[in-house]
Formats: structure tokens, C-alpha cells, sequence
């Protein structure tokens, strides 16, 4: 009977922790940006829930964002950054760090394919060299305050 209750307890403790984790990820303190346009079908996937982008809905590092055909997306993040998404594209948020008073900043995603038309924010002006977007073929480092890049999918 004892070793029941430990495994009991042990189960409980387990639930308790993968349910704080869930609440943590979904805080506001998590949220990284916000969905501001869409137009057609996108979709926000976050700690595998995905849920359709509409206006307001919460960006968190680890997030997915994918459009459908004829749809596009616009996400402003927390620093100012801006990203618009073309039709077909999915874009991971990899790292987000915002905290430019202790001089901690840094954007990293990955574009996996379609188009972005990226617009910096804070963190690129106030360290370029802190935002990247990978792509299945390379690694785009941020110079500027513009730019916009294409990943067409290998068939």
C-alpha cells in the first residue's frame, strides 16, 4: 500500500508541475507579440495548440505562425518589430529577449518557407548583430531597418 500511495503522490506532483509549466508558457510575461492584420487563413501554434490568428492573439517564443494560400499575417512584437507574412509561409519564433535596460536582446526565427517582409524594431537598432532569421539555406543577419526574403520549398 505504500508504494501505491508514493506513485500516488508522485503522479499528483507530476500533474501539478506540467500544469504550472502550461500556466508559466501562457502568461502574459510569456507573450512576445501580438497578431495585429490577417487576411484569409493563418494560424498561431503554441505548446501544440493551434489556433486560428485573429487580431490579439498572443505570439510566445516557440510559436508557429503559417498562412494559407491568398493569406497573409502581420505580427508586431514587444520591441516594435514588425513582420507581414505572404500567402504560404510558416515562421517559427525561436528566441525573443527584451530587456534592453539590462542590455539583454535578441530575435532569432526561422523561415521554413514562403515570405516575410521584416521591419526592426528596438532590438535591431539597438543591436543588429542580436537579430537572425534562418532559412533552410542560410542564416539572415540583420543590418538594416528593412528587409524582405522569399524561401521557395525544394520539391
Amino acid at each position: 500500500m505504500i508504494t501505491s500511495n508514493k506513485a500516488l503522490r508522485a503522479f499528483a506532483a507530476g500533474i501539478l508541475v506540467a500544469m504550472a509549466t502550461t500556466a508559466f508558457a501562457q502568461t502574459p510575461a510569456a507573450t512576445v507579440g501580438y497578431v495585429k492584420t490577417v487576411t484569409g487563413q493563418a494560424w498561431v501554434t503554441t505548446i501544440g495548440q493551434r489556433v486560428p490568428a485573429v487580431p490579439g492573439t498572443a505570439i510566445m517564443i516557440g510559436s508557429q505562425l503559417k498562412t494559407q494560400p491568398q493569406s497573409t499575417l502581420g505580427v508586431t512584437f514587444k520591441d516594435n518589430t514588425v513582420m507581414s507574412f505572404g500567402p504560404d509561409t510558416e515562421l517559427t519564433v525561436d528566441d525573443y529577449l527584451y530587456e534592453p535596460a539590462q542590455g539583454q536582446l535578441k530575435l532569432g526565427s526561422s523561415l521554413a518557407k514562403g515570405s516575410l517582409n521584416y521591419v526592426s524594431g528596438v532590438i535591431a537598432k539597438l543591436r543588429p548583430d542580436a537579430v537572425t532569421v534562418k532559412t533552410p539555406t542560410g542564416i539572415i543577419g540583420v543590418r538594416g531597418t528593412q528587409f524582405v526574403a522569399r524561401v521557395e520549398e525544394v520539391k
